[in-house]
């Protein structure tokens, strides 16, 4: 291969995984590009995860054997079958630089040399129809992070050790993508993540209950929204100090993650301010309404606390027709507004609690159009 391919090998490897917008997606990148550079049919990439002492695949890419997806949630082998990673910190690079990429084939001779022969990757290369890899190891922060894994079906040419040290080049553009993916991701988790609480933020809501309205008119699935006043705050702040407001907000946060970990892929929130919001897709209504009603006796638990104002609008009760995601929040914002009208200890269910909420029902300012949605969502 020559210099001029393998150059646009590497520029669009680099390219791939910087336009990548998901971790996911940039391992998907990482394995197919190091896969076309070095002209092999399967590329994978797996991470040393320390302290379970094993590493896991984290994506299979190109030609896959039946036994491997694409994204596996449980393919992870015990690092002391490779006991070459564990290797990488110590006698095979202490004195600085890379650690090199190495050949193994399935007829178990090392085609590079220094590395013996590892019968687990040998074992693999068989089952899987494969005749050949090239493994090399990540390196990320100075540290040995884990292995790219590319391999050649049976009868094709074996790698070589040109090969091997071009994989070697291959890992550090890796490794330089999964750093610019870490910072993305940091970034990205600051922008979606209430500063004082550790939950999500409001526009971590927006973008969420957008995505479960399109869902829901899609395929059916139940979505629904539990919107929370904190009760008191004012008065805790005025009286206590706003440390003591903020300890407060930040226990029925953790009150709130608690309650919204009882339906599976809940969102729990930060709206602002003393307001907080559950999002739930999937589970039933009456599944919803029944932690509501566990997060309102929970808060009314807290110290300093008086409880909150908890509303509740589900597309699986009858609410009438949610086309946006505006609907479903103004729908549940009016149902709070009567719960914190009424002092109600109990959740307000909207299409349960008298009939089905209007929204003409809450004056405009309890209602609360909250302009972020206004803003953020059409008009039905």
């Amino acid at each position: 291969m020559g210099e001029d391919v393998r150059l646009r090998a590497v520029l669009a490897l680099a390219q791939g995984m910087a336009a990548a917008r998901t971790p996911r997606e940039c391992w998907r990148a990482a394995a197919l590009g190091a896969c076309g550079a070095l002209g092999g049919t399967f590329g994978a990439l797996s991470v040393w995860q320390r302290d379970l002492g094993r590493l896991k695949v984290l994506v299979n890419a190109g030609l896959r054997a039946p036994d491997e997806e694409e994204f596996p949630e449980s393919e992870a082998y015990p690092v002391h079958q490779f006991s070459e990673i564990t290797e990488f910190l110590h006698e095979r690079w202490a004195g600085g630089g890379e650690p090199d990429a190495w050949v193994e084939t399935a007829d178990g001779g090392p085609e590079t040399p220094g590395h013996g022969y590892c019968h687990q990757r040998v074992a693999a290369l068989r089952r899987r129809g494969r005749g050949c890899c090239v493994v090399a190891p990540i390196v990320l922060h100075g540290r040995a992070w884990g292995e790219l894994y590319v391999a050649r079906p049976v009868g094709a040419p074996v790698f070589d050790r040109d090969d091997a040290d071009f994989a070697t080049v291959l890992a550090s553009v890796v490794a330089a993508g999964l750093a610019q993916t870490e910072r993305l991701e940091e970034v990205r988790k600051l922008a979606f993540t209430d500063p004082l609480t550790g939950l999500a933020n409001r526009r971590a809501v927006d973008a969420r209950l957008d995505e479960a309205v399109e869902r829901f008119l899609a395929d059916g699935s139940v979505v629904s929204l539990v919107v929370c006043d904190l009760n008191g705050l004012k008065h805790v702040n005025d009286t206590h100090g706003h440390a003591v407001g903020d300890r407060l907000l930040e226990r029925f946060g953790s009150v709130l993650s608690c309650a919204g970990a009882r339906l599976p892929g809940a969102l729990a929130a930060r709206l602002g301010g003393d307001e907080f919001c559950l999002v739930s897709v999937g589970p039933e209504a009456d599944e919803v309404v029944a932690v509501a009603d566990e997060l309102c006796v929970r808060a009314g638990e807290l110290e300093f606390g008086e409880g909150v104002a908890c509303g509740v609008a589900s597309t699986g009760d009858p609410i009438g027709p949610v086309r946006s995601a505006r609907r479903l929040f103004r729908l549940a914002d009016a149902a709070q507004y009567r719960a914190k009208a009424a002092r109600s200890p109990k959740p307000v269910v909207a299409g349960r609690d008298g009939a089905v909420v209007r929204l003409a029902d809450a004056p405009p300012a309890a209602s609360r159009d909250r302009r972020r949605f206004r803003d953020a969502h059409p008009e039905e």
